[in-house]
């Protein structure tokens, strides 16, 4: 596979899928998906349990699909065809690759004061979404706690870097965060990433009181849990705009091997910025004589921590894989 692009369809023995016939076919929206089986929202019509043609499925949610009733006429479908995407956010570990969802306008990165919010994991979520060119936004929530000034300190260097910085205290303000918000959110299909306990089922509650509802309508359409657990859930907020909700659930590793170690500075702009600078075109930031990126660190325009972030990035991803 070919990094830096998440895997296109296959047919048999690893030749390219053959053009589908979607004659008689209808349009949809994947908005969960559940192992092998998705839920797709119809233009007209409920939601209902598609299945893949071949033997995996390659939709995600926000997919656009070509669907058709199964032949037997009953109340699931086939996914015929997934329409062409404008964005993926995916991650990649060492043996397997993660889709977390499709046709996205931004992607926030919901992290908070507690728990602590690890440097390391919110450093390869944006690296991720600049790659697959989706805006992110880092919101800071519970700044209602003591620690929020240590945690907009760490927060200075991607200030700096030009990356939109929004704080909130869901519980404490409520009101106030859901002004915050919603222009944020207008018109746009939002992801949001982060890890457990930063309060994104809260924001869902808090946005979308009817949010139980709609995975009340998934549970049905699935037959009362007889598929496995859903990885993210697309909520409308206000569907004639467009403005639409992706919720992820907590994740504890981002692998980041689609990215070529040689891209790497490229997604960290304080890195990039220097990197031109050095004197080594192979300069690997750690010890050669006339590094422009560490004397940037001494002067205190880039953070030591980011430093040892990319270099430890770059030794995993120059590993070779088996």
């Amino acid at each position: 596979m070919k990094r830096g692009h998440p895997p296109a369809p296959q047919g048999r023995k690893g030749r390219p899928a053959r053009e589908a016939d979607t004659s008689g076919c209808s349009r949809g929206l994947v908005v969960s998906t559940h192992g092998r089986h998705v839920v797709v929202e119809p233009e007209e019509g409920p939601r209902l349990i598609c299945h893949p043609r071949g033997k995996k499925s390659e939709a995600v949610v926000g997919d656009r699909v070509l669907w058709q009733h199964t032949l037997d006429g009953g109340d699931e479908g086939v996914i015929v065809q997934v329409e062409p995407r404008r964005s993926l956010l995916w991650r990649q570990d060492e043996w397997r690759s993660k889709s977390f969802a499709a046709n996205l306008d931004q992607l926030l990165m919901w992290i908070a004061v507690e728990p602590v919010f690890s440097e390391a994991q919110l450093t390869r979520a944006l690296i991720a979404a600049e790659s697959a060119d989706i805006p992110p936004t880092i919101v800071l929530n519970k700044i209602d706690l003591p620690g929020a000034d240590a945690a907009r300190a760490r927060l200075a260097p991607y200030r700096a870097m030009g990356y939109r910085v929004v704080e909130l205290s869901l519980k404490a303000d409520t009101e106030g965060a859901r002004a915050q918000m919603a222009p944020l959110l207008d018109g746009k299909a939002t992801l949001v990433l982060g890890p457990s306990g930063a309060g994104k089922s809260t924001l869902i509650n808090t946005l979308l009181p009817e949010a139980r509802a709609e995975v009340g309508e998934i549970s049905q359409a699935l037959n009362s849990g007889r598929h496995t657990t859903t990885t993210s859930l697309w909520y409308w907020m206000d569907k004639a705009a467009g403005t639409a909700v992706i919720d992820s659930p907590g994740f504890q590793e981002f692998g980041l091997h689609h990215i070529p170690p040689t891209d790497l500075a490229r997604w960290m702009p304080d890195i990039g910025k220097h990197v031109a600078d050095c004197r080594f075109h192979n300069c690997t930031h750690r010890q050669e004589p006339g590094c422009a990126v560490r004397a940037a660190v001494e002067r205190g325009e880039v953070s030591p921590i980011r430093l040892s972030l990319f270099n430890d990035l770059f030794e995993e991803l120059s590993q070779p894989r088996w």
